[in-house]
């Protein structure tokens, strides 16, 4: 039986820290969901580790969908997580309703989608219909051409205030998780702290509810630049499935991360 999203918050609320991981094929989906990661996230990252572009912006609404497929048929019990692409929800609620129907019929059970205050009114129109959101906050991969590049993002007083503020309205709109990628930890803590549904961090810090890495990077075999808040689990552990599991562990045992992948 696959778990729920209401498990997963109840997991959550009892103080379990939540192991999550991409992935973006059956295989993997399998053994990642047997070593015990709680959360398969089919990501948006695809662009990048499967497909070789520079950013995740050409990933299509059409890649995403078979992915999931795919990552469904390997897993059985694992909750699964798939992003909305570039392009596929920001003109409107209803656009992005057309969409995230796809994924949920290729066999996400929640959709991830970026953005601040302005996606409140999308997040609302979709979770009334029935499909749960996970917001994106924090560096946001898909608006890197406006960040600037890959930045560490709330560094600033006014930056943190705005980003808790965002965060608040979008739990407010109906988001059932809020992923926080490259802020402060102590950011990560305060809006973890401000929240009721469960934050998942990258490079956001030990206090989020949840972690989450891409699953190349974790593997350490993306050849691109390796960002701090990544750990390379292989290169410790007797193959694949001891990575993974070693991986969990150190989530739910709160070793990962530790002090020098934060911000």
């Amino acid at each position: 039986m696959r778990t729920t999203l209401t498990a997963l918050q109840s997991k959550s609320g009892q103080g379990e820290k939540l192991a999550v991981l991409t992935c973006y094929d059956a295989s993997f989906a399998a053994l990642l969901e047997n070593a015990g990661v709680d959360i398969l996230l089919v990501g948006d990252s695809l662009g990048m580790v499967l497909q070789g572009q520079e950013s995740t912006l050409p990933v299509t609404l059409a890649d995403m969908v078979y992915h999931t497929r795919c990552v469904a048929a390997g897993a059985k019990r694992a909750f699964i997580m798939a992003d909305l692409p570039f392009g596929s929800f920001q003109e409107s609620p209803r656009q992005a309703l057309r969409n995230a129907a796809q994924l949920l019929a290729a066999g996400a059970q929640m959709v991830k989608l970026e953005g601040g205050a302005v996606m409140a009114e999308t997040v609302s129109f979709l979770s009334q219909r029935g499909i749960p959101v996970c917001a994106h906050l924090g560096l946001m991969p898909q608006s890197v051409n406006q960040l600037g590049g890959y930045r560490v993002q709330g560094k600033t007083e006014q930056q943190a205030s705005v980003l808790l503020d965002d965060a608040l309205a979008l739990q407010q709109a109906g988001a059932g998780m809020v992923l926080l990628e490259a802020i402060p930890a102590r950011l990560a803590k305060a809006v973890t702290e401000c929240l009721s549904v469960p934050t998942i961090g990258i490079g956001a810090g030990p206090d989020c509810n949840a972690q989450v890495l891409v699953l190349h990077d974790m593997l350490g075999i993306y050849p691109g630049k390796t960002a701090r808040f990544v750990k390379n689990f292989l290169a410790e552990a007797d193959g694949i499935q001891a990575a993974v599991a070693d991986y969990v562990q150190a989530v739910k045992n709160g070793a990962f991360p530790a002090p020098e992948h934060c911000f």
